[in-house]
C-alpha cells in the first residue's frame, strides 16, 4: 500500500510538471496538454511512460530534415486555352426569353434547372412565369417567390429590431440590413405598396445610421438607396440623400449620377444640365451608363 501512494504521488508530481512546463513553454495546444495530463493522472506509470516514449520517438524521427536531394521542383508553366463551348452558347438565351417557349415540357425543365440554381437574381425573371399559360410553371414560379420573400421578409424584420438596439455594432447593423434588402428590391418583385413600405424602411436604418457615424457609409450605399427611393417615386427623400452623398463623396461619378436620374425623373432640366456641366468640369471618369444618361435626356 504504501509502495501505490508513494507511486501515486511521484505521478501526481509528473503531471504537475508537465503542465508547468507546458505553461512555461507553450509549444502545445491546451486542449491538447489537459488531455495528456488527464490521461497520465487517471493512469499512473502507464500514462507518463506512453507520453514521454511518444515525445522521444518525434525527436529521434519526426524532427529530422528530410532529404530532398531526388525531389525536383520545376518552375516551367504551361498555360492551357481552353475553347469556347460554341454549341453550348450558341443554345443561350436569357431567362426571359426562354419564358416564351410555348412547349410545356422545356419550359417545366427550365423551370426547374433555376430552382436547382441561385435564383434569388433572377426574381424579376421568374415573376413573369406567373402568367405562364402553363400552370405547373406558373406554380413552381409563385412557390419559390413565396419561399424567398417570405424569408426575406423574416430576415428584414429580425434584423430591423436589431438595428433598434444601441450599442457598438448598430452602425454596422443599419448598412448591413440595407445591402441585404437592396438586391431584393431592386428587382421590384414586390407589391407597389410594399416596395415603398421597404424602400422607406431601408431609408430609415441608414437615417439611423448616419445620425451615429456617417463616416462609415460608402458612396455604394448612398447609391443604392437613392436608387431605391427614386424607383418607388419618392423625390423628396431622394434629394436629401443625393445631396448628403454629395456632401460625403464630391469627388465620386454616383454622387452626380445619383442627381442626374434624380433630376431626370423630375424632369427638372436646368437642374440636370448644371450637375452634368459639374460633372465635365471635374476629372471623374465617365462611365457608358452615364453617357446613355446623358444622350437620353439631351
Amino acid at each position: 500500500m504504501k509502495l501505490f501512494i508513494f507511486l501515486l504521488i511521484i505521478n501526481l508530481i509528473v503531471v504537475v510538471f508537465y503542465l508547468i512546463w507546458n505553461y512555461i513553454c507553450r509549444k502545445e495546444k491546451i486542449g491538447s496538454v489537459w488531455m495528456k495530463a488527464v490521461m497520465m493522472l487517471l493512469c499512473p506509470v502507464t500514462g507518463p511512460a506512453f507520453v514521454f516514449l511518444s515525445f522521444l520517438l518525434f525527436k529521434l524521427f519526426s524532427s529530422q530534415g528530410m532529404d530532398l536531394s531526388d525531389v525536383v521542383f520545376s518552375k516551367d508553366r504551361k498555360e492551357n486555352f481552353l475553347r469556347p463551348d460554341e454549341e453550348m452558347e450558341r443554345n443561350m438565351v436569357s431567362l426571359e426569353e426562354a419564358l416564351e417557349v410555348t412547349d410545356k415540357k422545356s419550359l417545366r425543365t427550365l423551370m426547374l434547372n433555376v430552382i436547382r440554381g441561385d435564383y434569388r437574381n433572377s426574381l424579376a425573371a421568374i415573376n413573369l412565369a406567373l402568367n405562364s399559360e402553363d400552370s405547373e410553371t406558373a406554380h413552381y414560379a409563385a412557390s419559390v417567390l413565396q419561399d424567398v420573400l417570405n424569408d426575406f421578409r423574416s430576415k428584414v424584420q429580425t434584423d430591423y429590431l436589431l438595428c433598434q438596439e444601441e450599442n457598438e455594432q448598430q452602425v454596422e447593423n443599419c448598412i448591413k440590413l440595407v445591402e441585404y434588402m437592396n438586391p431584393i428590391l431592386e428587382q421590384q418583385v414586390l407589391t407597389n405598396l410594399e416596395q415603398r413600405s421597404m424602400a422607406e424602411r431601408m431609408q430609415e436604418v441608414l437615417q439611423k445610421a448616419w445620425e451615429f457615424d456617417k463616416i462609415k457609409i460608402s458612396s455604394t450605399v448612398y447609391e443604392k438607396v437613392c436608387q431605391r427611393l427614386l424607383e418607388v417615386k419618392d423625390y423628396e427623400k431622394c434629394t436629401l440623400w443625393c445631396d448628403r452623398a454629395m456632401e460625403q463623396y464630391p469627388r465620386v461619378l454616383s454622387s452626380y449620377t445619383c442627381q442626374m436620374k434624380l433630376y431626370f425623373s423630375c424632369g427638372k432640366k436646368e437642374k440636370f444640365f448644371q450637375v452634368m456641366q459639374e460633372l465635365r468640369d471635374s476629372d471623374i471618369a465617365i462611365d457608358n451608363e452615364t453617357l446613355e444618361l446623358i444622350r437620353t435626356f439631351m
